[in-house]
C-alpha cells in the first residue's frame, strides 16, 4: 500500500517522484480523481519531466506522503498526458473552486484537500475552505501557526467532510454540497439569495430548483431582478406557477412583468382564479406609482360588525395575508370608511361595532400617486401601511412600511418593475 498517513494536496503538488533507483522521475503537476466507494479517490498522478506531461498510475506507486513519493516504474514506461477534459483532475478542476457552505451561509473557496488512506488507496477526507488551506499552499503554515501561537491564538481549522459534497464532474464551475435543501431551508431567504447570488447561474439555478415550494416563493423576491426572471422562466409551468401561487401579488406581480408574455399566460392559467386575478389587477398600474406598489392583499371589514366577529375572521384570514397592520372597515362598495389598529380591536369590549370603533380622519394616497410622496407620507404619520385609495373613495390595496424601505434603498437593491 503506497499511502501512509494524511497529506493535503498542496503537500504533493510541485513534489519530485522517485523512480526505483531514488532518480528523479518529474514533479506531480496534477492528481486524477475518480468515483471511489464510499468517497472519490486518486487514481493516478500527472508529473511533468522536462516541460512535458505523463500519466503515473497509482498502482505503480510505492510509497505515498508529504515526505516522500516513490514508483515502481522509470520513465521509460512512463505514458505521455495531455490532461484531457473528460479526466477530473485536481488542480484544474477542485481547487479554488466555490463550494456552498450552509451553516456559515456563505460561499467559500477550496483552498485545499485532505487525502487519507483507505483501502490502500488515497481518498478525498475533506476540502479545506479555512485560511490554514491558503497558508499551506503559499508554504507558510507552520511559520504562521508559530506566529500565532505566541500571541496566544491559534490557527483554526476549516474543513468540509467530503460525505457532504456531491459527486464531482469534470470542468465543474462549483462544487455543490449534497445537503443543500435541508440546510439551505432552515436559512433566512435574504441569506438563500445572497448564496445563490454569489455562485454562477449554472449552480444557482441548481440551489434553487433543490428548495421546497414555500423557501423559494420566500427567497425569489430577494434576488435580482434578471435572476429572478432567468429562474422562473427556465422552469416548467407547473412548477413555477405553484411558486408565484406562494407569493403575496404584489410580489408575483414583480416577478411575472419581467417575463415574457406568453409565460406570463401560461403561469396565470395555472394559478387559482382569484389569485390570478389580484396579479392582473397590479401588472397593470405604473412603475414607480402607488398602484405599482401596493398589494391587493388586506383585511377589511364592514362597519356593522362586531369586535368579537372580527377577531373571529381575523385568526382565520390573517394565516393568508403577508402583513397585517390595520383592519380596515369598507361599506358594502368597498369603499373605504375607516381604519382600526390591531391594539385598539384587541382592547376593545367584544360587544363593540367596528363602526363605532373605526378612526374616519384617515391618510390615503392615489394608485397613480409618486412613489416618493407616497414615502413622505408614511413617513410624516409614522404609519405602518398606508391604503390606495381612488376617487371614487374604493380601496384597491395597501402600501406597507417594507415597501417603502425597498425605495429608500440604493437603486441596484431595489426590485423594479416595469409595466406588465
Amino acid at each position: 500500500m503506497p499511502f501512509f498517513g494524511e497529506v493535503f494536496s498542496s503537500d504533493i503538488i510541485k513534489e519530485p517522484v522517485l523512480d526505483p533507483k531514488g532518480e528523479e522521475l518529474g514533479r506531480v503537476r496534477d492528481l486524477v480523481i475518480v468515483k471511489g466507494d464510499p468517497l472519490p479517490l486518486i487514481s493516478a498522478l500527472v508529473i511533468e519531466r522536462k516541460k512535458k506531461l505523463f500519466f503515473l498510475p497509482w498502482k505503480e506507486l510505492n510509497i505515498f506522503n508529504k515526505r516522500i513519493i516513490s514508483s515502481s516504474v522509470y520513465h521509460e514506461a512512463l505514458r505521455p498526458y495531455e490532461m484531457p477534459e473528460g479526466d477530473l483532475l485536481m488542480v484544474r478542476d477542485v481547487l479554488d473552486k466555490q463550494i456552498v457552505d450552509a451553516n456559515g451561509a456563505k460561499v467559500v473557496r477550496v483552498n485545499d484537500v485532505k487525502l487519507e488512506g483507505f483501502n490502500g488507496d488515497a481518498v478525498l477526507i475533506a476540502a479545506d475552505v479555512g485560511m490554514r488551506g491558503i497558508l499551506r499552499r503559499l508554504g507558510i503554515e507552520k511559520g504562521s501557526e508559530e506566529f500565532l501561537n505566541f500571541f496566544k491564538t491559534g490557527l483554526p481549522f476549516n474543513l468540509i467532510s467530503w460525505n457532504y459534497i456531491q459527486p464531482l464532474r469534470p470542468k465543474l464551475s462549483a462544487i455543490t454540497l449534497t445537503v443543500p435543501r435541508q440546510m439551505l431551508s432552515e436559512l433566512h431567504p435574504a441569506d438563500i439569495a445572497d448564496i445563490i447570488s454569489q455562485v454562477s447561474r449554472e449552480e444557482g439555478a441548481h440551489l434553487f430548483k433543490n428548495l421546497d415550494i414555500e423557501t423559494a416563493a420566500e427567497t425569489l423576491p430577494e434576488l435580482k431582478t434578471d435572476m429572478q426572471a432567468d429562474i422562473i422562466n427556465a422552469m416548467d409551468t407547473a412548477k413555477a406557477a405553484d411558486i408565484i401561487e406562494e407569493m403575496s401579488p404584489d410580489e408575483a406581480a414583480d416577478i411575472l412583468s419581467d417575463l415574457p408574455t406568453e409565460k406570463v399566460k401560461e403561469i396565470l392559467e395555472s394559478i387559482e382564479k382569484e389569485d390570478a386575478e389580484d396579479i392582473q389587477e397590479l401588472l397593470g398600474h405604473e412603475e414607480d406609482t402607488a398602484g405599482g406598489l401596493m398589494t391587493n392583499e388586506f383585511i377589511a371589514y364592514s362597519p356593522e360588525m362586531t369586535v368579537q366577529d372580527a377577531l373571529t375572521r381575523f385568526k382565520a384570514e390573517a394565516r393568508e395575508v403577508e402583513n397585517v397592520y390595520y383592519i380596515y372597515v369598507v361599506d358594502k362598495e368597498e369603499k373605504l370608511n375607516g381604519v382600526i389598529s390591531l391594539r385598539e380591536m384587541l382592547l376593545a369590549e367584544k360587544d363593540c361595532i367596528l363602526g363605532d370603533l373605526m378612526e374616519t380622519n384617515i391618510k390615503t394616497v392615489a394608485p397613480g400617486e409618486d412613489e416618493m410622496a407616497v414615502a413622505e407620507t408614511i413617513s410624516k404619520y409614522n404609519l405602518l401601511a398606508l391604503p390606495v385609495v381612488d376617487v371614487d373613495g374604493y380601496m384597491h390595496g395597501i402600501i406597507t412600511v417594507d415597501d417603502i424601505i425597498g425605495i429608500l434603498l440604493p437603486t441596484e437593491a431595489k426590485r423594479r418593475r416595469r409595466t406588465g
